[in-house]
């Protein structure tokens, strides 16, 4: 009975990636009477999924969450799809920059996370932590690792972080949480996913 949380190595210059300092946090944990295990991925279109598949194959969890980091966001942001596109506006890091390009050739246009998202955000909101909902999870890595992850049939999804206090570059002012925050978040979305229940029946949509 195992939890699958993955981060990512740092990118774009950046000397740390909140997203796996926050998921390494939660290795060896029991949630839900599942233990936690941590795996750090690659930022680079080719070693994340590998790096993914082989976790899954390993620890064969029942619940996987993926964490990332989006800069300039306010609130966790758990995404509801999954687009099958590569669009990268910044090389990832072995150098490679693709455009315009599918994650997976003849793969299906998106795949839509399986998990409960609004009984999670209202869990990590019941608990003060600014949660939101995402239809949009970018055309980088992170947007590639959900795709691969749903695309393998697996129950999980992908959470983004906003920055989090203590790991932002120095001069650079974005929008925080902090440390703690983040954790009481992941934890009880973590939570949330695991209960044998149906998804709220609330209105969680967008208008533009």
């Amino acid at each position: 009975m195992t939890i699958l949380l993955t981060g990512f190595t740092p990118f774009g210059g950046d000397a740390i990636n909140p997203s796996w300092e926050v998921a390494r946090r939660f290795a060896g944990r029991v949630i839900g009477g599942h233990r936690v295990e941590a795996v750090e991925l690659p930022t680079t279109f080719a070693g994340a999924p590998r790096a993914l598949r082989a976790a899954l194959r390993w620890h064969d969890p029942a619940l996987t969450l993926c964490l990332g980091l989006a800069r300039g966001r306010r609130a966790l942001s758990l995404e509801r799809v999954a687009v099958n596109l590569i669009d990268a506006r910044i090389p990832d890091n072995a150098g490679l920059q693709p455009i315009d390009r599918p994650v997976r050739r003849r793969g299906a246009p998106a795949h839509f996370s399986p998990l409960p998202l609004k009984r999670m955000q209202a869990a990590a909101q019941a608990a003060g932590v600014p949660c939101e909902l995402s239809l949009s999870a970018g055309s980088f890595v992170c947007n590639a690792v959900l795709y691969h992850l749903l695309a393998e049939g697996a129950y999980g999804g992908f959470l983004h972080l906003p920055d989090v206090a203590g790991y932002v570059p120095a001069g650079l002012e974005v929008p925080t949480i902090r440390v703690e925050e983040a954790r009481v978040g992941v934890e009880r979305v973590l939570a949330a996913a695991l209960v044998a229940e149906a998804d709220l029946r609330v209105a969680g949509g967008a208008v533009c």
